[in-house]
């Protein structure tokens, strides 16, 4: 495994290089052809702009991370980077790719990455189904949480999981999950799904709001039939 590592960044039109991930910082080998997820607050990479501070909360997330990727490649290894290597001591995460992700192929906008990947909206539907036939909550789905390895969509980014084992949250204690611009356009959604952010929210309500901010990133049928595929319980 190439052991020379870099920052990782999105080259976003008329923003320029942006954070791949508020939470962690993204590395990148420098043949492009691992990824690492390190749960560490790096000022460097962040640029004052970090929104985890605090160390138990970075463990907490780590620890979610570690939990839910192992749970979901042990079950659907065709969905997930293949694990290289977890350091635990330093907590990073391995993952083996094969260039940039789908959202930086798609030069970072869009909706529709069929000229990134053609059946790409397929893909990412069975992804989805898979996460649902094993209980599994993913609010974590920005076009950078895909990477394309052989042809095949593949999900990272699962801090932002939950299962009706977790303990209920409310919206509010999420936000550090979610970029300042989305949270903007939060208000209508809680509006329509009658969400109050500061009151324990149902999972597979939140797994709905996570569908329909994401209407900016996917194209809006996709989202969709995502909700179809977690429809509201009975």
């Amino acid at each position: 495994m190439n052991n020379q590592f870099e920052y990782y960044y999105n080259n976003v039109p008329d923003k320029g290089l942006c954070r791949n991930n508020l939470i962690y910082t993204s590395l990148i080998s420098q043949d492009k052809k691992t990824f690492c997820q390190w749960y560490f607050n790096d000022q460097g990479y962040h640029g004052g702009k970090n929104e985890v501070v605090d160390p138990n909360l970075m463990d907490y997330k780590w620890q979610r991370e570690v939990k839910f990727i192992k749970f979901v490649s042990e079950r659907f290894p065709e969905h997930v980077p293949e694990i290289l290597d977890i350091d635990y001591k330093n907590k990073k995460i391995f993952l083996k790719i094969d260039g940039p992700d789908m959202w930086e192929l798609a030069g970072c906008q869009g909706k529709d990455y069929s000229h990134v990947l053609s059946d790409w909206e397929q893909q990412m539907l069975d992804i989805i189904q898979s996460y649902k036939d094993i209980g599994v909550y993913k609010m974590s789905m920005h076009p950078s949480s895909y990477f394309v390895v052989d042809g095949k969509m593949k999900g990272i980014n699962y801090f932002f999981c939950y299962t009706d084992d977790d303990e209920e949250i409310t919206m509010s204690s999420l936000m550090s999950h979610i970029s300042k611009d989305r949270q903007k356009s939060l208000q209508p959604i809680f509006d329509s799904l009658k969400i109050n952010p500061d009151e324990i929210t149902p999972f597979w309500k939140i797994q709905m709001l996570t569908f329909e901010t994401f209407k900016t990133n996917f194209l809006d049928d996709t989202m969709e039939t995502a909700k179809q595929i977690y429809q509201q319980p009975v």
